[in-house]
């Protein structure tokens, strides 16, 4: 039998060769592992270091097998010992036998077995990993019976805290490497590293080499000390230190002076955004996490496949549950997308569904007291009715959902909007914006076809990054782009005011920008440009297959959106926007925007609305652009529109949250639809529960374009948005048909098949003026960090543990000349109020300041009143 295997998508075709494992032959192609070979027929080898995202190490010599190769004259002959199946790559007439047609194979395989059993304790009853751990699986498949060993075991103090989330049982590894392998090629973050030879002594006692072991860069784990006296120790007592109580140290990886990028602006060794990754694919219960720990086993979970909603990346994750409560989250296998991989923030913080303050029953405000009380469903739709009929008769209601639905969602607050409220005064973006971005998301995004993937993204040969840092901003797509430069298939630039972290991880060559002067910059991307580095962009972009990555970030900027269109149409490259917010995407879809309908359509389109409105089974929709959030907001304040309808908005996350609290202050009524309470909670009259991802169903549309569906996983009795707003229609007299997911998609499935008109073309916006910088002040630069201050990230200590600790960025001769070095407090000062951090000197521009948008100590629209490219005062704090 000859089976032929399928041929992965690469730049060029490979040829294939045929060899025989088990007596079955096998085409692949050049280059092919062995072990690879054979899971193309079924044939699997025991195996432990081996990750097919991982390059071959060869470090557990698990996957052992006889090998035979035919010598010049064609005769097969016999290597002299058994091979690492996961190393030896596949030859032309080679022929395999495993453990299943070989004694040889067989017998090194149970003696490997026997060897990492060794040292290995026999805690499985207490492990994280026990009932699910390969060790366990292959001592019964492939080990012995009984053991031989009658020698002390080999212990260390456990555990050992890789960082405040990630924990390390020393005692258990057996030194596969993976997880060191995945910092070094996938994430990119030195957190880990193999240390020491041999295989050391029993207990803690050194009398020749250390043993083999896997640590943080911390001296005190192999007990060595640096010239110059002892190293300089953490502040958090406990934070890195391999015995319990006791401190850690900062060093590197050598004996020398640790390098730039092994640690943090505060000193302390990095605490990776994909550590967690390293907990699943450890084979072993060595890597376990500080939340899971002792927490469960995996035969008293219910597992659910779903989709993580905390980014634009869609990535498929896995949800295990025991007893209603939620008690881990693992990266789902998904090649088109997240692969294997998935950020901390994805795995770990998921307790903010079920916190404290989640609200269970609908709240009235009561007329006397003024206080929220809870009620009956009946009793807060009729008076949410009641009060939504008196505002749209008093000058309108203004619609703010927020970007974290789903598309089913999302769809129900544009229908809701339109037929039951007669208002185009809808707007999804809780963050900064504008009317340049919202005529973009029309023309280039709403129903754009999916031409640029995660593979794309892979193989594009050259990107550009405008108002973007994937790292921080969508973590999934900053490891596929990593994977690509690493392999040589992708080079990566920026458009940023400095080269960040997870650029340089990235190899990306930085064009410059103060905020506000991305427009000049993208329209000097020429091939006869004066800047070396501008003319090679503009050629890399002509080339097939390029792309361009557009952040939300750049939709706040004037003129950056408009340029990035120039750009495109003159190098030919495609063009992707990049949201923050999972639901963002989908919401554009949906037409949560004041001037776009489902599917893409605008509301100047005529023929359009006909269509939409037959579709809704209503006589007309209103035809005029509506409000954007700014607007909404400015004209509630002012007595002009009536009343509010809110989803998941967070007024720090506003552009102005001054101007949000007036607002909702003024509004004639207030209906709110939300998970937990909120700042809006407080100005509230009606206040609606709606089920968080968990104990819902729908679908997240990613960045890409690509419909993300997941199913329910927890039992419960709340309902999505798009079944109360149907209920509130309802109760206002008009039927919505959103009532289940199954009317919702029949719905998108027909609105999907009409071809609109192509939305208008506004005049190009020009970009502000450069602002004249004083001696003390500079250009303002701001975006989320990964971790931050979101609501998104509550009631999880361990993660909040690994969040980057804020500091403030000035250049080496801004900082001079304000007498600051690293580590002064430096106060930054805006409109509305003060920041003040620790400064982290940066290669960057004199002229800019950077801080983190939303982290602690740091929310820079309520505490400055300004945003990204505003002119800000400077002074050192004394």
């Amino acid at each position: 039998m000859t089976t032929t295997a399928s041929t992965p998508a690469t730049t060029e075709q490979r040829d294939l060769l045929t060899v025989t494992i088990d007596g079955v032959e096998v085409d692949v192609p050049k280059g092919t592992l062995v072990i690879r070979a054979a899971e193309q027929v079924g044939i699997q080898i025991p195996r432990f270091c081996d990750h097919p995202l991982l390059k071959p190490a060869g470090a557990c010599r698990q996957c052992l097998v006889e090998v035979s190769t035919p010598d010049r004259e064609g005769n097969l002959r016999a290597m002299p010992k058994p091979q690492t199946s996961c190393t030896l790559e596949a030859t032309p007439g080679m022929v395999v036998a495993t453990q299943h047609t070989s004694a040889v194979a067989d017998k090194a395989q149970h003696g490997m077995i026997e060897f990492l059993l060794i040292n290995h304790p026999l805690d499985c009853p207490v492990c994280d990993k026990g009932g699910e751990c390969p060790l366990q699986n292959q001592a019964m498949t492939n080990g012995r019976a009984t053991t031989r060993f009658v020698d002390i075991k080999r212990t260390f103090p456990k555990p050992l805290k890789i960082s405040s989330e990630i924990l390390l049982d020393r005692d258990r590894c057996i030194l596969c490497q993976r997880c060191t392998r995945f910092s070094d090629q996938i994430a990119g973050d030195p957190f880990i590293a193999l240390q020491g030879r041999g295989g050391g002594t029993p207990g803690r006692d050194v009398h020749a080499t250390h043993g083999s072991q896997i640590g943080t860069f911390d001296a005190d784990v192999l007990d060595f000390a640096y010239e110059g006296g002892e190293a300089q120790r953490v502040t958090d007592r406990g934070l890195s230190g391999p015995v319990e109580g006791e401190p850690g140290v900062v060093v590197g990886l050598s004996a020398g002076p640790v390098g730039v990028a092994e640690t943090d602006t505060t000193g302390r060794p990095f605490s990776s955004y994909f550590s967690g990754n390293t907990i699943q694919i450890c084979p072993v219960g060595a890597l376990t996490s500080a939340t899971y720990r002792f927490r469960a086993r995996p035969f008293d979970l219910i597992s659910t496949e779903s989709v993580a909603e905390h980014d634009a990346g869609g990535s498929a994750i896995r949800v295990d549950h025991r007893r209603g409560v939620v008690v881990r989250r693992l990266a789902g296998d998904d090649a088109e997308v997240n692969e294997e991989w998935i950020t901390d923030k994805d795995r770990f913080a998921f307790t903010w569904q079920s916190a404290p303050d989640r609200l269970e029953y609908p709240l009235v405000r009561d007329e006397d007291t003024g206080e929220l009380v809870e009620t009956s469903w009946s009793e807060a739709l009729h008076l949410a009715a009641r009060g939504l009929e008196r505002a749209r008769s008093a000058g309108g209601v203004g619609v703010l959902p927020g970007g974290r639905l789903t598309l089913e969602d999302s769809y129900a607050w544009s229908r809701f909007a339109r037929t039951v409220l007669g208002t185009n005064d809808v707007d999804h973006r809780a963050r900064p914006s504008s009317a340049e971005e919202a005529d973009f998301l029309a023309r280039r995004v709403a129903g754009a076809p999916t031409d640029v993937t995660f593979s794309a993204l892979e193989h594009a040969g050259h990107v550009l990054l405008v108002g973007l840092e994937p790292e921080e901003e969508s973590g999934t797509m900053f490891l596929r782009l990593r994977k690509g430069v690493l392999a040589g298939t992708v080079a990566v630039s920026t458009v940023a005011p400095f080269a960040t972290r997870g650029t340089t991880k990235l190899r990306a060559s930085l064009l410059p920008a103060v905020p506000g002067a991305e427009a000049a910059v993208l329209d000097s991307i020429t091939p006869d440009a004066t800047e070396v580095a501008a003319a090679a962009v503009a050629t890399a972009l002509t080339e097939p297959g390029a792309v361009v990555l557009v952040g939300e970030r750049a939709g706040a900027l004037p003129g950056v959106l408009t340029a990035v269109e120039r750009l495109v149409d003159r190098t030919g490259a495609r063009l992707a926007w990049v949201p923050r917010r999972a639901g963002e995407r989908g919401a554009v879809e949906a037409g949560l925007l004041p001037a776009l309908l489902p599917g893409g359509r605008h509301v100047s389109d005529a023929e359009a609305r006909v269509d939409v409105a037959a579709a809704w089974g209503v006589d007309r929709l209103p035809s005029a652009a509506g409000r954007d959030l700014t607007a909404i907001l400015e004209d509630t304040a002012a007595g002009r529109l009536g009343g509010l309808l809110v989803g998941g908005v967070e007024l720090r996350d506003l552009p102005d949250p001054a101007l949000a609290r007036r607002a909702l202050a003024a509004a004639g009524v207030v209906v709110q639809l939300e998970v937990r309470r909120s700042e809006v909670t407080e100005h509230a009259d009606v206040v609606l529960p709606v089920a968080p991802p968990v104990e819902k169903g729908g679908t997240f549309v990613n960045w890409e374009g690509r419909r993300r569906p997941f199913g329910q996983v927890l039992v419960s009795h709340q309902m999505a948005d798009q079944r109360v707003l149907d209920a509130l229609a309802a109760e206002m007299g008009t039927s919505l048909g959103c009532g289940t997911l199954a009317d919702v998609h029949a719905q998108l499935t027909e609105l999907a098949g009409w071809q609109p008109a192509q939305a208008p073309v506004p005049a190009p916006v020009s970009a502000a003026p450069a602002p004249a910088v004083g001696e003390h002040q500079a250009v303002l630069a701001t975006w989320k960090l990964q971790l931050d201050a979101g609501r998104g990230q509550d009631g999880e200590p361990h993660l909040a543990g690994t969040a980057h600790r804020p500091v403030l960025r000035l250049s080496a001769d801004r900082a001079a000349r304000l007498g600051a070095v690293d580590g002064t407090a430096v106060t930054v000062r805006g409109p509305a109020g003060s920041i003040t951090l620790p400064l982290a000197v940066t290669t960057m521009s004199d002229d800019i300041v950077w801080v983190p948008e939303n982290s602690p100590g740091s929310h820079v629209h309520e505490m400055l009143g300004a945003g990204a490219g505003s002119l800000v005062d400077l002074e050192v704090t004394r």
